[in-house]
């Protein structure tokens, strides 16, 4: 367990602030960078994944709709319709993601 070749996390920032979840990434990045190991990261927190993430998957019911770095991710129009619903969906405007 010393040296471990991921670290696997689900939903480490349930129920942190911002500011926790952005000192939670900072710690993440450090603890891969000093044992050298990938991370499997499963979370909700849309901003801390595509700020930490150099590669992400996005499941929808179980099936995958999107895979890609955070640039493909947040330009995504499936993305957004899964997660965010679409202009059609409700009279509201699409909101846009940013890291």
């Amino acid at each position: 367990m010393g040296r471990p070749k991921f670290l696997l996390l689900d939903e480490p920032a349930a129920g942190m602030s911002a500011q926790e979840a952005a000192e939670l990434s900072a710690l993440i990045r450090r603890i891969a960078s000093d044992m050298g190991c990938g991370v499997l990261l499963i979370e909700h927190n849309v901003g801390l994944v595509l700020g930490l993430c150099d590669h992400i998957v996005v499941l929808d019911s179980g099936a995958v709709i999107e895979s890609g770095p955070p640039d493909a991710i947040r330009a995504s129009e499936r993305v957004r319709h899964a997660y965010m619903g679409s202009a059609a969906d409700t009279d509201l405007p699409v909101l846009e993601v940013e890291a």
